[in-house]
């Protein structure tokens, strides 16, 4: 483990949102100590991260999207298509439901990932606001 992958396994942990590789990228400090944290090197260490349980990769129209996934409670997301924000919810409803599915299947879950896409209201507001020439005529 160098000190490269240090400082970047520090700054991936020391917030909480949810980031591409290029955003990662993009927030580390141009310099540190221990030199530039190269772009291989970033990708590695995702990778690495992921097999070892700590971040959580979600595929999103060909972008891969991590999050934190150690110690932070089940969750699910809302993907809008329009401006690729992701919001989180959790659901007892789709726990329950997901408890009954395993219970009538005799399945044992160890988990489960919903990424529902769609529109945000921000987005849904902006395309009916937006006019085409062929409305005008």
């Amino acid at each position: 483990m160098t000190q490269q992958r240090r400082d970047l396994v520090d700054h991936v942990f020391q917030q909480h949102d949810h980031f591409d590789a290029d955003d990662l990228i993009e927030r580390l400090p141009p310099k540190t100590e221990s030199g530039c944290v190269s772009r291989p090197t970033v990708y590695r260490t995702l990778v690495e991260l992921v097999d070892a349980g700590l971040l959580r990769k979600m595929d999103l129209e060909g972008r891969a999207v991590y999050e934190h996934d150690y110690g932070y409670p089940q969750h699910d997301h809302l993907y809008c298509t329009g401006c690729h924000s992701l919001i989180e919810f959790r659901s007892d409803e789709l726990v329950n439901m997901r408890k009954t599915l395993a219970k009538n299947h005799d399945f044992r879950v160890t988990g489960h990932r919903l990424i529902i896409t769609g529109l945000c209201r921000n987005c849904q507001t902006a395309r009916r606001r937006t006019r085409r020439r062929v409305d005008m005529i």
